[in-house]
């Protein structure tokens, strides 16, 4: 079976989740389409990188992550890092002939989405970017039901993502409410995992009419090297600026004539990771919660009448992936999950020289969405969005 080695870049949170689906992948889709070598990890400094080595099962560490796109012995590079730093690791990667996965949104602006994407597409190597929430196996299983035509057309799609962390305005202030750091704040937070979403499930956004707002234009400013999230109050120091935006509402037009929305934010009390999805069509409906997310509520408009109504399938062995999972339905998917699938799927790719989606073309396609969102939000217009197909 083919080793693959791996220089992970960042050992934060997505490097924890990263690192635990290399460990794991192999444990649940077995066999293996290649084995995952955990081989190098880089952080900001040595002892960063030293500890995170250590703690995520890596062999060595380094404070350079350039040692890791010139070290021959690396196949695939992993971008685990704030937004700013994705578009320079990933076209050195790329020059250097590196498969590459890099954490979304793809990067902090769209010159720079633009960039990767070219290099990557010029390199020929496998690419993936890290919209992990349609991995969810009931995710998969709505993807499914769509392509069968069980819903028939799709009429509109209603996407959220609410979360509550950031709601408190003592909350220190994190690179993600900063821009140049990372590029948007909720929009590109959160909200580009629905607007990944949307496309998966209901095809290609043409038009946009979007609503932003900053609530918090302030907040302490974080002691310290580690990224709080928001999660602790920042005390009595100083104050700094938001120049992100906390909240954003969109409507959607689709290529194929159905509509939608999506709303995003992280000062919603009492919504922790609320990612839901309605989808309309002409033969039936489909909805799903995150939170629930061994559940996927479906209504067939062929049920007779006296029983038409939303049914709940639980995932397991008999829907996508869930062969490789866990034997009994609704016995339990978590986050990790989701970067496990991602990752067999990643490796596969590599392995079978294919492709693989969602990948840069993809997340530079989002960029561009979003830059649509930004400017309707800023003229009250709808707003055509550009096509990387031309």
């Amino acid at each position: 079976m083919q080793e693959l080695n791996v220089g992970l870049i960042g050992g934060g949170f997505m490097g924890k989740a990263h690192s635990l689906a290399y460990a794991a992948m192999p444990m649940f889709f077995w066999p293996a389409p290649a084995m995952p070598v955990r081989k190098v990890l880089a952080e900001a400094n040595d002892e960063l990188a030293s500890t995170a080595a250590k703690r995520f099962g890596f062999e060595r560490s380094t404070s350079n992550w350039r040692e890791i796109i010139d070290d021959p012995e690396i196949h695939v590079v992993d971008i685990a890092t704030p937004n700013n730093l994705h578009a320079e690791v990933a076209i050195a990667a790329a020059k250097a002939g590196k498969h590459i996965i890099c954490e979304k949104p793809l990067s902090s602006t769209t010159g720079d989405a633009k960039a990767m994407y070219e290099a990557v597409k010029d390199a020929g190597i496998v690419h993936m970017v890290a919209f992990n929430y349609r991995r969810t196996p009931a995710v998969a299983l709505a993807k499914k039901y769509i392509e069968e035509g069980a819903i028939g057309k799709i009429l509109s799609f209603r996407g959220t993502y609410l979360q509550d962390w950031s709601a408190d305005p003592d909350s220190p202030l994190s690179w993600r409410f900063q821009k140049s750091i990372a590029g948007s704040g909720t929009l590109g937070d959160i909200g580009t995992h629905v607007i990944d979403m949307a496309r998966y499930l209901a095809g290609e956004i043409s038009e946009v009419n979007a609503i932003m707002r900053t609530w918090i234009p302030e907040r302490p400013v974080q002691s310290g090297g580690a990224d709080l999230l928001g999660t602790s109050k920042g005390g009595g120091g100083p104050r700094a600026a938001v120049d992100v935006d906390d909240e954003v509402i969109t409507m959607l037009k689709f290529q194929n004539g159905a509509i939608g929305s999506v709303e995003a934010t992280r000062n919603a009390y009492g919504r922790n990771n609320f990612i839901t999805l309605e989808i309309h069509g002409t033969e039936g409906s489909i909805y799903f919660n995150y939170e629930r997310r061994d559940e996927l509520q479906v209504c067939f408009a062929s049920d007779e009448g006296d029983r038409r109504g939303f049914r709940t399938v639980y995932t397991g062995p008999a829907h996508p992936y869930g062969a490789g999972l866990w034997p009994i339905p609704a016995l339990g998917i978590g986050y990790g999950e989701t970067k496990i699938i991602e990752a067999y799927d990643f490796f596969k790719a590599i392995a079978e020289g294919g492709t693989v989606s969602p990948n840069f073309a993809d997340g530079y396609q989002i960029a561009l969405i979003d830059d649509a969102i930004v400017e309707s939000a800023e003229t009250g217009a709808w707003v055509a969005v550009e096509s990387i197909q031309g």
